[in-house]
């Protein structure tokens, strides 16, 4: 059974158990192990004791074990063990281990019979014990007794489960041979993780309480519920044994003797017993080991790749890496604001609009939105014009509109321009603001670098915000100071003389309730212009039913009933003249006020207007000059076809003049001048908060124990040898046996029909193990004509067909 290849494997999975003790539970690295499963009282702390040679373990009725004890058996010359959370601490005495065991239980479970996940580290050095690493879980329970927890059966399952799920994991299941093998919980647990029973080992206890005339050997013989590893049989001191402190080995001894002595096992004495088991779980445990040591390194490697980065960054322990540091989180800091404004960052944001989405919401919606709130009333507008146009002709009467009271009005709306631009402007400097914040993440780490940096940032933004208000300001008296009446877009006087006659000054539909028969009046589609006001039978204005004249026209409001849903107002001439046939007014509804005042602003526009003036103004505000309405109506147009101009100039300058002042400067500050400000403050802006120094701390010490771990990996040799099979068979032999084959071929011999020939008859096999791989020794033919084959165990069942092959001599 020896092999030191192999055997050199067990002390390189303690040395990487070292390496990664602090860290191993938060990684999911899962060292080879063997877990032991059983229920409680299966005789599960015999079995270990048994195996280390010493009484150790806590003893006592329910659950005893509640919490997983990693056991590691170290072969050495003498005898003591070691705690891991005691480093350094040897126990000599075995007693003081089971003491610190409870004491230890306790720490972290109280004394209510609760469990906990975290486990205990446990070396034990003897020279009786061979390298072998095996983990003690609870027992499993079905009843919660006394104080322990109702759900106590669950949580035993599941901290089981934890442990056996993993492929990496061999699985020890004991069971007492006075127990029915098919109600085993232990088994049943590991059949639900290793149905193929690759990784599982049965260990029968409690061989000699067994009733007299009955016996486990089907079990041991592997007949009976088979495992493909098979079961091996251990005798444990009794409890009158334990009481009487009968010695290990001499207990071992009985063991023996048990077995040599037993009509039932003393053919297979020699792969019984508790020396037995040892062996056959080092090799068992080598052999995995083996098997899980690559896929074991590069789970090391690849977490060593992921901490590489995080890990260099951390170290700030000399100038350089603080330096370092220091520019490496500025870059990244310029380089997040630049990917967010650009919208080129890594994590597309699906929940809302943030960085250069919302600037663009604020370019194209909100600035056009803020220039429409700037404009005049009509009524008020209108008046204004009068004024100008008057006060401009002084005692004259003007037949042209004057210049002069266009570049007024004008000038005048241009100056209003300077509150929605700086409002304008403040919404840029608030969302750039709030973008700068959400790069500040990788600075959170060190609180007097963000809080400089962060001070710097908004100062330039400040300032920058001061200098793009200034440029707009000088924008605006730049619109001021030459009034372009040749401008390409401009309607111009004489364009509009031809067009003004044409020029539809608004659309819809009216109802005229005082004309025809039908109740609440008919409804139309109107059409008003600078000269007259039309109706059609419907919108698509084929059939007109009159144009009427604007000439005289004077508009009136009508109150209606409370119980009316509609709002009135009435045409009529002032010359007492009939507008529509015989009638002498029209009286026109809508449907809302909205509507209604709507209507009368652009009736307004085309020069119709209240008939009642206040007395008091009626000298000064009235529009009882058609020329001078005329002259309105014309500066008016050309007001909104100028102010058009300059809402189009602005909509698409603005955007342009804050991306390059503010948006752009400020990038271009963190870029290239924000590293060198607070490179001289780098001794104190370099202070980690204490969270991120604990941080620090527990990055590096992973780093450093995934390197340790590597390191111990790689000093293993490439060359270590192959195991040789598990000496453990599955059945008592017989005949002839094949280990772990599908198909067997079993051969006989006729005389040879010449010289130098002979037939082999074959007859295939298939066994019920539904094995794969076929023996190298199945067609093995010596030169003396002697004919190999391993022996084949009775227990086998076979079907075949007979197969003819000529072998030479």
């Amino acid at each position: 059974m020896s092999n030191p290849g192999m055997e050199a494997l067990i002390p390189l999975v303690n040395s990487l158990q070292d390496a990664l003790s602090d860290v191993c539970y938060n990684y999911e690295l899962h060292l080879p192990q063997i877990v032991v499963v059983g229920a409680q009282s299966s005789g599960k702390s015999s079995v270990l004791e048994n195996l280390v040679g010493r009484d150790f373990l806590p003893r006592g009725t329910g659950i005893v074990t509640r919490r997983p004890l990693i056991l590691r058996l170290l072969h050495a010359d003498t005898v003591y063990g070691e705690f891991h959370h005691c480093k350094g601490n040897k126990f000599t005495d075995f007693n003081k281990i089971r003491e610190e065991i409870k004491a230890e239980t306790e720490r972290l479970t109280g004394r209510n019979k609760d469990i906990s996940s975290v486990p205990i580290n446990l070396l034990i050095y003897s020279p009786h014990v061979v390298n072998l690493t095996l983990v003690d879980l609870p027992g499993i329970t079905k009843v919660s007794v006394g104080d322990q927890p109702a759900d106590i059966e669950y949580q035993i399952r599941k901290l089981i489960m934890q442990y056996i799920c993993h492929e990496n994991c061999l699985i020890l299941a004991v069971t007492p041979a006075n127990t029915d093998l098919t109600n085993s919980d232990a088994l049943k647990l590991a059949k639900d993780v290793d149905p193929q029973g690759l990784r599982t080992i049965g260990v029968i206890t409690k061989l000699d309480l067994m009733d007299k005339g009955t016996d486990a050997k089907e079990i041991l013989e592997n007949r009976f519920l088979p495992l493909r590893l098979g079961y091996i049989g251990v005798v444990n001191r009794s409890q009158k044994d334990i009481d009487g402190q009968k010695d290990i080995r001499a207990a071992l001894q009985a063991e023996n003797n048990f077995f040599l002595s037993h009509p039932a096992y003393k053919h297979m004495a020699h792969r019984m017993g508790t020396p037995y088991l040892q062996k056959i779980l080092n090799q068992h445990l080598s052999n995995h080991i083996r098997d899980t040591l690559p896929g074991f390194r590069r789970d090391l490697e690849s977490q060593l790749r992921a901490l590489n980065k995080e890990a260099e960054e951390f170290r700030l322990d000399d100038p350089t890496s603080r330096n370092k540091t220091l520019t490496l989180l500025i870059h990244h800091f310029a380089d997040e604001l630049k990917k967010l404004i650009d919208g080129t960052c890594d994590n597309v944001d699906t929940v809302c609009l943030s960085g250069g989405a919302r600037l663009n919401q604020i370019f194209h919606l909100r600035l056009p939105n803020e220039l429409t709130k700037v404009q005049p009333d009509e009524i008020k507008l209108r008046r204004e014009i009068s004024y100008a146009i008057r006060n401009i002709h002084g005692v004259r009467t003007g037949l042209f509109p004057p210049d002069m009271a266009f570049e007024a009005i004008v000038k005048k709306q241009i100056s209003w321009l300077k509150e929605p631009c700086n409002k304008f402007i403040d919404m840029v400097n608030e969302e750039l603001i709030t973008t700068v914040n959400q790069c500040f993440d990788k600075l959170t780490c060190f609180p007097k670098l963000r809080e400089e940096t962060e001070k710097l940032v908004t100062t330039k933004i400040y300032e920058q915000e001061r200098k793009c208000k200034d440029l707009v300001l000088q924008l605006i008296e730049i619109q001021l100071a030459y009034i372009n009446t040749n401008h390409e877009d401009f309607v111009g006087f004489s364009n509009l003389l031809f067009s003004s006659f044409a020029q539809v000054i608004r659309k819809g539909w009216l109802t005229m309730s005082n004309i025809g028969l039908m109740k609440g009046g008919k409804e139309y589609w109107f059409i008003l212009t600078a000269e007259s006001l039309s109706w059609f039978k419907d919108e698509e204005e084929k059939e007109k039913q009159y144009m009427l004249p604007l000439d005289n026209l004077k508009l009136k409001d009508i109150v209606k009933g409370f119980k009316s849903s509609r709002f009135y107002f009435s045409i009529y001439n002032t010359e007492l003249r009939n507008v529509y046939k015989d009638q002498k007014w029209l009286e026109l509804a809508c449907c809302s006020q909205e509507e209604l005042d709507s209507w009368k602003v652009s009736l307004f526009r085309a020069g119709v207007f209240p008939d009642k003036v206040e007395v008091s103004t009626v000298s000064l505000n009235s529009f009882t000059d058609p020329l001078l309405e005329r002259q309105v109506e014309t500066i008016r147009h050309l007001v909104d076809s100028y102010m058009s101009i300059i809402h189009k100039t602005f909509r698409d300058q603005m955007p342009k003049t804050v991306m390059h002042v503010m948006v752009n400067s400020v990038k271009e500050f963190i870029r290239s001048e924000l590293l060198s400000q607070l490179y001289p403050l780098r001794e104190t802006l370099m202070d980690e908060s204490p969270d991120q120094q604990q941080h620090r701390v527990e990055v590096l010490r992973k780093h450093r124990a995934l390197k340790e771990a590597l390191a111990v990996i790689e000093q293993v040799s490439l060359s270590i040898p192959l195991p040789p099979p598990v000496d453990s068979p599955r059945i008592q032999p017989s005949r002839y046996k094949m280990h772990h084959v599908m198909h067997v071929l079993r051969l006989s011999v006729r005389p040879p029909r010449m010289a130098g020939q002979a037939t082999l008859h074959f007859l295939l096999l298939q066994s019920i193990t539904r094995d794969t791989m076929l023996p190298q020794t199945v067609l093995c033919i010596p030169p003396p004509n002697i004919f190999v084959l391993d022996p084949v165990g009775p227990g086998d069942s076979c079907r075949g067909s007979r197969l003819s092959m000529h072998v030479h001599i």
